[in-house]
């Protein structure tokens, strides 16, 4: 490290900021473009000089210092592409005459969506990702649907990383778009059952899904119908049908509130219907039968959520009646409902099994697994007069599998199992479910995967995922990436931290707002644990996580430098007050009810302001760090992790190594081809063995 070149330096221009008759000081607010959204359209070509000489210098360091790391980074690189078999193909979803899926060719970036004849034949190609991504630095396809009719394939696409699609509709038989391109959409449509009509949902200049259209198939989309308009910019919307068909949902919802409308899939022309207004805190999601809604809702104090019953003509709340009524701790995920079952996915003790429930007599049974932690999820479908499911299973160890499930029979078929070209026994491996105190005496889950011969005496390194918002729980699943590490000695874990809902919606609830320091003093007792029961030492913990997971990697090195030796913060959210007191960016108003309001709410402001990683950095010793962003990103923004770094740098004492990537052609989700993506995912791993002393 003695040869590397110095760090780059941002310049510090003092901005003075006030709120609540509070000022605070902000050197580096420079970094963040007046012109955005420009930038998230038009990527580098729209930044400021200045901006770009410093991030293009950051990417030049980071370069620099990890050009040892080199030929470390194409070997993992060889072992992950090694472990993807790269002619691969989902197992085809049927629907009538035809089945539907998707596939890949061997040294293809990006899939294939085919279509076959309902039971086998010939496929048709209907969409070739390599072949459209052809001349772009960024390609990434939105969703693809046809029409009852399989005549017509409606398919977005985003060639920025900004998450504005492109919505497009080909003719299957030929094969070839029409001349129809309607621009800025959220990523796809839903047909009416007649094919004559597409509900999409377009996005503002400030990238918020604000308004549904209908559009009439053949016409030119500067005639599309406004369907509906939310002026509230605190609130997502979205456009489904439900698994019967006769439904387009309008789904309209923030964190903690939602709201749906209803048109007929036959009679597109009417006027949505709604379902039950938004009530602050009220949570449903909907599917239909006949005549008959079920809905799945936190309502009437059902924290972990109970499945009720309304009729089509009269769905207001004072006619929901329940069905399957609310059992504390054991949490309702999603549910499907059949011509004559429904089938519900459900958490209970940090493990999911699936639930089937017959419709005419209520008599159900349930799907579940035996391994100490391990990931289930339903696949869904196209058919509505069905006895099967799909679902897929996996865990740490085990890779994953697809089977279908006769509801009727209760036999279950393997359809797919995941294959590791390169090899993989699982029973070199050891997956465990730990059990870590937190300070307030609740019990945090980590699952754990490690090499059977790895020794438990301390000496191990460790990767130490976590991310612990929005509700969204981290599921032990089986993944071929970590296994570069693992096979290195290291110890891979998932803290499954307070602010997901892996112990129901309640450790949700102690995650969030006014209690989101749980989350980062879990993830610190999480470590901790690691390190008291043998599995690794402080210094050799590297702790991951990216997005909201991010802010999560910014709080605990404030909180806990001493805790971890290296801090992989990918996308992190690191401004976290500027960000929410800045009501013009994308996701601020819908994420007030995450976080809290600093605007209107002064507590929410000083609550806040206590963990913000950018405000909350100090002059003291931090782990090695690598930050990653992505220029487009309309989700975290590019600038958060550059002031954050820029911060770090100029504040932070001692000599740890702090390393700023900036994706100049990508967004949120880094580079879009899944072997692009690989090498992002390899550079990660190599400043993990590096500052590890393992490269």
């Amino acid at each position: 490290m003695t040869n590397t070149p110095l760090p780059p330096r941002a310049e510090a221009r003092p901005l003075t900021l006030e709120a609540h008759g509070i000022q605070r000081q902000d050197d580096y607010a420079w970094l963040r473009a007046d012109n955005w959204q420009e930038v998230m359209r038009d990527g580098r070509a729209a930044l400021a000089d200045d901006i770009e000489a410093y991030l293009d210098a950051e990417n030049a360091y980071q370069e620099a210092v990890m050009a040892p790391t080199k030929a470390l980074q194409d070997s993992l690189f060889a072992e992950m592409r090694g472990r993807i078999k790269e002619d691969d193909s989902s197992v085809p979803m049927k629907d009538g005459a035809y089945a539907y899926g998707i596939k890949y060719v061997t040294g293809g970036q990006h899939p294939k969506y085919i279509r076959t004849n309902r039971d086998g034949g010939d496929e048709i190609v209907l969409l070739d990702g390599d072949k459209e991504a052809e001349g772009k630095a960024y390609f990434k396809f939105g969703s693809a649907s046809h029409s009852d009719d399989h005549a017509l394939l409606a398919w977005a696409y985003d060639d920025k990383g900004s998450e504005y699609y492109s919505l497009r509709f080909r003719d299957v038989a030929t094969g070839t778009d029409r001349d129809v391109v309607i621009e800025d959409t959220a990523g796809g449509g839903v047909f009416t059952r007649d094919g004559k009509h597409l509900f999409y949902v377009r996005l503002d200049d400030n990238h918020r899904p604000s308004k549904l259209f209908r559009h009439e198939i053949g016409t030119d989309p500067a005639s599309d119908v406004l369907i509906y308009e939310e002026k509230d910019p605190g609130f997502f919307m979205g456009v489904g049908r439900t698994q019967s068909g006769d439904t387009i949902l309008i789904d309209i919802h923030d964190h903690e509130t939602s709201e749906v409308w209803m048109i007929s899939a036959d009679r597109p022309l009417d006027a949505p219907v709604l379902i039950a207004p938004r009530e602050t805190g009220i949570e449903y999601s909907v599917e239909d039968n006949g005549d008959t809604l079920y809905i799945l809702t936190n309502a009437d104090d059902a924290e972990d959520f109970k499945i009720v019953t309304a009729p089509k003509s009269a769905p207001g709340r004072d006619n929901w009646r329940d069905l399957v009524a609310h059992k504390p701790g054991c949490l309702i995920l999603s549910h499907e409902v059949f011509k004559t079952f429904m089938v519900r996915l459900e958490r209970e003790n940090s493990l999911p099994r699936i639930v089937i429930r017959r419709l005419v007599d209520g008599i159900e049974h349930s799907i579940a697994f035996d391994e100490e932690a391990y990931s289930l999820g339903l696949s869904g479908g196209y058919e509505f007069d069905t006895t099967e499911i799909r679902f897929s299973y996996s865990s740490m160890t085990t890779p994953s599998r697809v089977y279908d499930y006769d509801v009727e029979t209760r036999e279950r078929s393997l359809r797919k199992e995941q294959e590791v070209p390169s090899g993989h026994n699982p029973d070199d491996y050891v997956t465990r479910r730990l059990l870590a105190k937190a300070d307030d005496g609740e019990t945090v889950p980590v699952s754990i995967l490690y090499h059977k011969d790895t020794p438990l005496d301390g000496s191990a390194p460790c990767l130490l995922y976590g991310y612990g918002s929005y509700g969204i729980s981290i599921p032990a699943s089986f993944n071929t990436n970590c296994l570069s590490l693992v096979d290195r000695g290291f110890v891979y874990a998932i803290a499954h931290i307070r602010g997901g809902k892996d112990k129901g919606f309640r450790w949700y609830k102690q995650g969030r707002r006014e209690h989101k320091t749980n989350t980062f003093t879990d993830f610190i007792a999480a470590a901790k644990h690691l390190v008291a029961e043998g599995f690794t030492s402080h210094e050799k913990i590297v702790a991951q996580g990216g997005s909201a997971g991010g802010m999560l990697m910014g709080a605990v090195s404030n909180m806990a430098p001493e805790a971890f030796g290296g801090i992989i913060a990918e996308v992190p959210f690191v401004d976290v007050l500027s960000t929410m007191l800045d009501d013009t960016l994308p996701l601020t108003p819908p994420e007030w009810p995450e976080w809290g309001n600093p605007i209107a709410d002064k507590s929410a402001y000083d609550y806040i302001a206590s963990y913000s990683p950018y405000d909350n950095v100090e002059a003291k010793a931090y782990p090695a760090i690598l930050a990653v962003g992505g220029l487009t990103d309309p989700r975290v923004t590019y600038w958060e992790p550059a002031k954050w770094v820029a911060k770090l740098r100029a504040t932070k004492t001692g000599d740890s190594l702090l390393m700023l990537k900036t994706n100049m052609e990508a967004g949120h989700g880094g580079a879009s081809g899944r072997f692009d993506r690989l090498k992002e995912v390899a550079l990660v791993q190599a400043f993990a063995l590096m500052v590890t002393g393992k490269a």
